[in-house]
């Protein structure tokens, strides 16, 4: 290197002879060198003033790397934004596939059909929970009049003639003798079922039962047809709990079994 600082050294004419000829020499030189540009070389002053000569120009090795990283970076992008897509088609074709007539539907028309459909859901939900609760683990019994609640869907009795409606709901053990009990109960106080709304949930059963019958004579007559009515479904519940405690007790093998058991309230 001290060499290279003096311009009448040996060391001086060598490193200026090679730079003229292209050729390689170990020591650098960050000075300018009076060194002719052909007219078809392409090259900025400045760079050619501050090269070191006997290493290699860096400026295409830069450009080459970061190239390269900003194409891999544009193609990973592209293919998580593609995979991306594909999610989302896949999830749209599953929806069109529980939406009626949705072939042709666009994407904003699919996701409002959507949207509808689970809102109509969401209400018919709503009015089922409010027809009928689950049963609970008590057994009860409710009796009440119904004050026109039902009328219209009244269609099996004759509009023309004044009716009452009697809105009964009892909550028991799920048993197969269960409605073959409540019907003879029904049929023996002159009784029809207008509207059931049945809830049957880990072996207890919930009903409510709609009831009609013609207009009474008195408020008597109706108070008694109520504490009748009231007290024979609560036999029937009773007679349903022995059968229950009586089946658990036997140790059912089969379903088929329960139902040809012996009843110790059958006639």
């Amino acid at each position: 290197m001290e060499n290279c600082c003096y311009s009448d050294g040996a060391n001086w004419v060598q490193c200026h002879y090679a730079a003229l000829n292209g050729e390689y020499f170990p020591y650098p030189v960050p000075w300018p060198l009076a060194v002719p540009v052909p007219p078809r070389e392409v090259m900025s002053t400045s760079t050619r003033s501050f090269q070191f000569h006997g290493f290699p120009p860096l400026e295409g090795v830069a450009e080459d790397g970061g190239g390269t990283a900003t194409a891999t970076a544009s193609k990973s992008h592209s293919q998580a934004e593609k995979r991306r897509r594909d999610r989302i088609n896949a999830q749209l074709s599953i929806l069109r596939k529980l939406i009626p007539k949705s072939d042709k539907m666009d994407k904003a028309a699919l996701l409002g059909s959507v949207i509808d459909h689970v809102k109509d859901l969401k209400r018919r939900a709503m009015e089922v929970s409010k027809a009928c609760s689950l049963p609970t683990e008590v057994d009860e019994v409710i009796i009440d009049y119904d004050h026109g609640q039902d009328v219209n869907m009244i269609s099996n009795v004759d509009k023309r003639e004044e009716n009452i409606l009697i809105r009964v709901s009892f909550c028991c053990d799920d048993r197969p003798e269960l409605f073959s009990e409540l019907i003879q109960v029904l049929k023996g106080l002159r009784l029809t079922v207008v509207k059931a709304d049945i809830a049957s949930v880990g072996g207890r059963i919930k009903s409510v039962l709609v009831l009609c019958t013609k207009a009474l004579e008195s408020d008597q007559v109706g108070v008694c047809l109520m504490s009748t009515l009231k007290q024979s479904l609560k036999l029937v519940l009773s007679k349903i709990a022995s059968s229950s405690s009586m089946a658990t007790n036997c140790r059912i093998r089969s379903k088929r079994q329960r139902f040809f058991l012996p009843s110790p309230y059958s006639q």
